[in-house]
């Protein structure tokens, strides 16, 4: 009698789990998922394309930015309009330049992390645009910690698998979540906190129904920032474009 009634539970729960359950993969077998879905080809490392990305803030004029990245040439550009302000930042193997409205700066803003680039701010940025745009390929970066176990949560209304991620304490010191749709592992969603008691930091939810793909590599064509704490939204970066740069 006990056989009899265990099947029917054992079928109905085999049959109504999406995808994967958090119980039986890991975290890194969830990243590799998770990459073989956005960079089916292995296609980032030598990635070298422009991104064109216009920020909305609220109360705010546009930004529009042109983001080119040429790994194989150790190569960063970032073109941004915004007002009557054209800013241009360059890094080109290790070198640095910075126009402002056709004028050349010779020193370089020191950046928010002070770990002594001698690029500064630009280095920042790149170091910015490569991450956010690179996701979820950058989390195979030297120095991530990928938590081992696989947590089902729901998050803004929807079920996810997510995964944990710290860094070592020279890459960063943010506690990370990502979480990714449980049926074909795209990520849809991630946030940080610098101190996850205070409730304190940021969430991003990623446009994943709509991809710009270059490549092979699907890159969410929206992503909009919002406030841990009281839900408020800080901006949306659209990205309306992106090209293959030429050999």
């Amino acid at each position: 009698m006990i056989r009899i009634l265990l099947l029917p539970l054992f079928l109905i729960i085999l049959f109504s789990s999406p995808g994967l359950s958090a119980q039986n993969i890991t975290g890194k077998e969830l990243l590799s998922r998770a990459i073989a879905y956005h960079d089916p080809d292995n296609a980032w490392s030598t990635f070298s394309g422009t991104l064109f990305i216009t920020m909305e803030t609220p109360n705010n004029s546009e930004r529009k930015s042109e983001v080119t990245l040429n790994f194989p040439a150790d190569y960063f550009k970032l073109l941004v309009r915004k007002d009557d302000t054209t800013t241009e930042e360059v890094i080109d193997k290790g070198v640095c330049g910075l126009v402002v409205n056709g004028k050349k700066i010779k020193k370089q803003a020191e950046d928010s992390t002070n770990n002594g680039g001698s690029c500064g701010q630009t280095e920042m940025m790149r170091n910015y645009y490569t991450y956010l745009y690179g996701l979820p390929m950058k989390l195979r970066d030297k120095g991530t910690i990928i938590d081992p176990a696989v947590v089902k949560k729901t998050f803004k209304g929807k079920e996810y698998l997510t995964l944990k991620v710290k860094y070592e304490e020279e890459v960063g010191k943010d506690t990370w979540y990502f979480y990714f749709n449980p049926d074909n592992y795209a990520l849809e969603a991630y946030q940080f906190f610098h101190d996850e008691a205070t409730n304190d930091g940021e969430y991003i939810m990623l446009e994943t129904d709509n991809f710009e793909t270059i490549n092979g590599i699907k890159i969410p064509k929206k992503r909009s920032w919002y406030t841990n704490k009281e839900d408020r939204l800080l901006g949306t970066d659209i990205l309306t474009r992106a090209s293959q740069n030429s050999e």
